[in-house]
């Protein structure tokens, strides 16, 4: 028996959508805002994959949701839904994680002077310190992160 015929065809046709937005904000040493992005990512195939069971698993009350890891990198490849990592890491934090309301799960890191130099052009969230599944990738136009400057990487992921 089918999908819709046990659920009836308005089940199927009612879908959930997951999508996300990164902003990331570069500061100089004396705090002020150097330089700004912001932009629509696209949530990978895995990541919906890892949603998906982090769902069953808190069903059976066992949650090990890990999705709190921010990464950057210097890769301008333009991301894909089949991405399973970052083209070019070069940092990757701790994120802090909250829930803002309106089913959007936000989680913020923060990398101070010395960490991720370079032209930043990648962001990415994923599930482990090293390695782990990739839930979501962006990539903005540069910014060049200097050994004195602080960079924020917020990403915004709204289920609807």
């Amino acid at each position: 028996m089918s999908f819709e015929k046990v659920f009836g065809k308005e089940a199927v046709s009612q879908g959930m959508t997951l999508k996300g937005r990164w902003k990331v904000i570069l500061t100089g040493p004396d705090g002020q805002v150097k330089d700004y992005r912001e932009g629509d990512n696209v949530v990978c195939t895995n990541g919906k994959e890892f949603l998906a069971s982090f769902l069953a698993s808190a069903a059976a009350a066992a949650s090990t949701f890990t999705c709190k890891y921010v990464a950057i990198g210097t890769d301008a490849t333009a991301e894909a839904a089949a991405n399973t990592a970052l083209g070019t890491e070069t940092a990757r934090h701790t994120g802090t994680v909250s829930y803002v309301s309106n089913q959007v799960y936000r989680v913020t890191a923060t990398f101070a002077t010395g960490v991720g130099t370079g032209t930043i052009v990648e962001y990415g969230l994923l599930s482990s310190s090293s390695g782990g599944t990739l839930l979501s990738r962006d990539t903005e136009a540069a910014i060049a992160k200097g050994a004195n400057d602080t960079l924020t990487a917020v990403v915004n992921l709204t289920i609807s």
